[in-house]
């Protein structure tokens, strides 16, 4: 279901005691040295990257015809969104220059089963030069959060994603898991133990708004 297109909330409640517990917050930020990093590409690859992904949307009209506005307010850009194959593709597009200064795919997972599948997403934002640390990802975020809809950590975070899941987490429900072998989230206790960040299969839960973690989260096996 495609998260219905409003603007991304300032005001929103507090996440939920009974899945951020008490004490997890500065642990989990402080947590830099551990973190599988993602490759972090200099702002003049990303233009170019960015340059050529605009040139193959205006020249294919399934794409182009595809994309809807997504009333998002901030710095007077904007942002348009796609689906395609039950992912989620927003471009922050800059009027001025006719240029896309930020992208942000919402990827489904191969690790997990059906049932998560349906219910998270891991996202991933690349932004140019000049339009970092504006609150462009955190309002993409926070839209996709409001909708309903959660959202999981990749196999790698960098230190600014992590910066911003945690800011995001003072406002959303968190929760740890891990992936078992049979596809399915296993919910581990906050702060998480030693070594989290460091484990592939270890990642981290933003519960989106009225979302129910009950439908995709388990017990772990020393807690049945």
């Amino acid at each position: 279901m495609t998260p219905a297109l409003h603007p991304a909330r300032h005001l929103v409640s507090p996440p939920s005691a009974a899945l951020t517990g008490a004490g997890w917050f500065h642990r989990l930020a402080a947590a830099l040295t551990e973190l599988r990093i993602d490759v972090d590409l200099s702002g003049r690859d990303i233009q170019r990257e960015f340059d050529a992904l605009y040139d193959r949307i205006r020249t294919n009209h399934r794409t182009r015809d595809a994309m809807r506005a997504l009333p998002l307010q901030l710095h007077g850009l904007l942002f348009r969104v796609r689906e395609a194959d039950g992912e989620y593709f927003v471009y922050a597009i800059e009027p001025l220059n006719n240029r896309i200064v930020a992208y942000t795919v919402f990827n489904r997972l191969v690790e997990v089963d059906r049932r998560t599948d349906r219910h998270l997403r891991a996202p991933h934002t690349k932004v140019v030069d000049g339009y970092r640390r504006m609150g462009i990802a955190s309002a993409i975020y926070r839209w996709w959060l409001d909708s309903g809809r959660s959202l999981i950590t990749g196999a790698r975070q960098s230190a600014g994603a992590h910066g911003l899941w945690m800011a995001l987490a003072r406002h959303y429900g968190l929760a740890a898991v891990r992936i078992d072998t049979n596809k399915r989230l296993q919910r581990l206790p906050l702060p998480p133990p030693a070594g989290f960040f460091s484990a592939l299969d270890t990642r981290l839960v933003l519960l989106g708004r009225n979302c129910r973690p009950g439908d995709f989260l388990h017990l772990a096996d020393d807690d049945r």
